[in-house]
């Protein structure tokens, strides 16, 4: 299950660097604004919400860049580019949190968000953790679920866990990049993180591993990167049980939200981010509640 979007490949080889016309750097209280804006702008400006948060980061001149374009993975006849930006120094953790209240997703030490020209279809959204309440279907799930232990672990890569993603991948997404990562892509995508990560483990009776979560955790919330599951226990829905366990998680952390990356209309993929209310979106006014 994808709850951010996925590597395109072991090592970033399609993320490739390309400045900006404009080097969209952000400074403290700076008048520059993300790359981010209507389809008339070619140098795709940020929306005013963005730019609020974007106003926040430390007083670093940080450079950001275009990947080339390539055919979107999840919306047919378009391509897709992305802004992206290292994420690193003394003040990483912190960096990324507000880059996540931006709208960018990690990978590795890349941080990312979609500039395509002439499209939003991306939306970041996020789910409001006290306010959460289960409907009947995802009753439903927690009770077909009631014998897994879910644990909060160490972001360390192990055999066992590697076993798990090559299965789901292979059942899964065949056809993909993911299906073909060796276990030192697989060890680099759980370790290689400048900043606070930890792995959500579902675990059944006799400890057996059925479903892993990565998750970088921000400063108001856990930020889902990517999960996985046993492809043999899918009448469980292992993938949804997994975002009813961050949500718990959080709760026990004192955390606000639960960012689930990028909901697309256009893609059945995503729609299952839907299930879990109240969402916020981030819109051109900032963040604000969730209507499809």
């Amino acid at each position: 299950m994808t709850l951010a979007e996925p590597r395109r490949s072991s090592h970033n080889r399609r993320m490739v660097k390309q400045p900006l016309i404009e080097e969209a750097a952000a400074r403290v209280g700076g008048r520059e604004r993300m790359p981010e804006g209507d389809a008339s702008n070619s140098s795709r400006r940020g929306t005013r919400g963005e730019a609020a948060a974007l106003a926040r980061f430390p007083a670093a001149l940080r450079p950001f860049y275009r990947t080339a374009s390539l055919p979107c993975p999840y919306v047919e006849g378009r391509t897709e580019r992305k802004l992206i930006t290292e994420i690193g120094g003394h003040d990483a953790s912190r960096f990324y949190s507000e880059l996540s209240r931006a709208g960018f997703r990690r990978s590795h030490h890349l941080a990312y968000r979609p500039a395509c020209a002439g499209c939003a279809s991306c939306v970041p959204v996020r789910l409001l953790v006290e306010r959460f309440e289960p409907s009947r279907t995802l009753r439903r799930t927690i009770a077909a679920n009631a014998d897994l232990a879910a644990r909060s672990v160490v972001a360390r890569a192990s055999a066992e866990q590697f076993k798990l993603f090559a299965r789901y991948q292979r059942s899964r997404h065949a056809e993909s990049d993911m299906a073909s990562m060796t276990y030192g892509d697989y060890r680099a995508m759980i370790e290689d993180s400048p900043v606070p990560t930890m792995l959500l483990e579902l675990r059944a009776p006799g400890e057996s591993l059925v479903a892993t979560c990565l998750v970088d955790l921000l400063d108001d919330g856990l930020s889902a990167v990517y999960s996985f599951f046993d492809p043999d226990a899918a009448a469980r829905s292992p993938g949804t049980y997994v975002i009813l366990a961050l949500i718990d998680e959080a709760r026990r952390r004192a955390l606000p939200y639960v960012y689930l990356g990028y909901w697309i209309g256009e893609s059945r993929k995503m729609a299952y981010k839907t299930r879990f209310r109240p969402l916020e979106a981030l819109t051109s006014q900032g963040w604000t509640p969730f209507a499809v």
